[in-house]
């Protein structure tokens, strides 16, 4: 039923979980889904799928807080659900929305409560949200892609709302009259999608590890630039308009930070998942990033150092510390009568090396190694204690995360997981202490 509005006695008590695919009031007498619902320790928990999107706004409800947090979540039978938590500590479901078609990605904008829904059939719907959260008025729809839409971005200063699809078409539409601006065909399906306002410079990573730039205009878009970094295909995109840097995470496990604004081409890869990453957040005040994985881990990147790149590999036919052949120099391996040995390389320094030659482990940090890796015999005995101290700190999260969103004025950071589970939990970033004290434990 669009535009239900579950009942005040539905209340969701703080830390509670409600299912997916809850039935509708009219349903009875099985009871609401968000009845008999569980306290989870230190956060507050609600059953969804997919991506959510938190903001602290004002609200003129009575009863509820001066900054009434308001969590808005997509659930797998096509129901959107806006969450306020009241002053009791409670969640109240005050939205409760059908839509014609399962949800796969959403995009609100709190000054205009512009709420843009992707749908699998490719549409986008376009709703906005009354003054006390309590109402979603649809407002147009645009047929966006042929396919199920991937992502959405509404860019409020020019009134644009930006798209991808799995038709492997990037496109943005004017907000004021629904009509498309233009399009771009990208070589794999998108999976994240970043603009910057300044420049109009689009940024979409793809699942073939791709990132692809694009100068917009009004009905044209040029291309600036294409850079692939990544072994697997991007998974999550974070851009900081101060520094003009841009961070991709990948299923490969790890982040890149592209220095976009330097223009030299600089690339400072960040090892610290065992799983991919899936999902980036980053604080500007403190310049920490958030890269969340699919093994549940939160890793909370200090990017307030100077970080080095990693050393590219050099080729060589022997070990370039021992001279001992490799397996695959015969012509060596019989002059010399040695059997050839398996060829390694040093992290630090990038040199070909044999297992001999590299057999120790050690952590480099301002590489962006945070576990420990294999360099040669010279390089580690040349890392001191400073350099190896950490620049990352880590957090088990409990869920295998695909959104994250970090709200820095109330210090809340929201996940949700493949487990259909939505997390909100204090959490302080510290700057320049290479510390993150979460004040709920994980």
């Amino acid at each position: 039923m669009p535009g239900h509005v579950p009942p005040r006695s539905a209340f969701l008590p703080a830390g509670g979980c409600f299912p997916a695919s809850p039935r509708c009031a009219l349903h009875a007498p099985r009871p609401p889904p968000w009845r008999g619902l569980r306290r989870g320790r230190g956060t507050w928990q609600a059953r969804s799928r997919g991506c959510l999107h938190a903001r602290s706004r004002h609200s003129k409800r009575a009863g509820t807080e001066p900054l009434t947090w308001k969590v808005t979540s997509r659930g797998a039978r096509r129901t959107v659900r806006v969450w306020l938590k009241r002053d009791s500590g409670q969640y109240w479901p005050s939205i409760y929305y059908v839509m014609p078609s399962p949800c796969s990605c959403m995009s609100f904008n709190p000054e205009t409560r512009r709420l843009s829904i992707g749908l699998d059939n490719g549409t986008i719907s376009e709703f906005i949200l009354s003054e006390d959260y309590n109402k979603m008025t649809p407002v147009r729809n645009y047929q966006a892609h042929q396919s199920r839409v991937t992502m959405i971005l509404f860019v409020l200063e020019l009134e644009w709302v930006l798209s991808t699809g799995q038709d492997k078409l990037f496109a943005w539409h004017c907000s004021e009259s629904a009509r498309r601006l233009g399009g771009y065909r990208t070589s794999a399906v998108a999976s994240g999608l970043q603009f910057d306002v300044e420049t109009r410079h689009v940024f979409i990573g793809d699942q073939s590890g791709q990132v692809t730039i694009l100068t917009l205009e009004q009905d044209t878009c040029t291309l600036v630039t294409a850079f692939r970094g990544h072994t697997g295909g991007v998974t999550a995109l974070c851009w900081d308009p101060v520094q003009r840097v841009l961070f991709s995470g990948s299923s490969d496990h790890s982040v890149i930070m592209w220095d976009i604004g330097g223009r030299k081409g600089t690339a400072i890869e960040l090892q610290g998942h065992n799983d991919k990453v899936q999902a980036l957040s980053y604080a500007q005040h403190t310049r920490q990033l958030i890269s969340c994985g699919g093994d549940g881990g939160i890793v909370v990147w200090n990017m307030d150092v100077e970080r080095q790149e990693t050393p590219e590999w050099l080729d060589s036919d022997s070990c370039q510390k021992c001279d001992q052949p490799f397996f695959w120099n015969f012509k060596q391996m019989w002059d010399s009568k040695k059997i050839g040995l398996r060829q390694h390389h040093c992290r630090k320094c990038g040199k070909a090396v044999c297992g001999k030659c590299s057999s120790k482990r050690s952590s480099i940090p301002l590489m962006g190694f945070e576990f420990e890796v294999r360099v040669c015999d010279s390089c580690h005995e040349a890392i001191t204690d400073e350099e190896r101290a950490p620049t990352a700190t880590f957090h088990d999260s409990k869920h295998n995360i695909v959104h994250v969103h970090f709200d820095a004025t109330r210090g809340w950071l929201l996940t949700s997981g493949t487990d259909k589970v939505i997390k909100v939990r204090p959490w302080v970033l510290q700057p320049r202490l290479h510390e993150v004290c979460g004040a709920a434990a994980s």
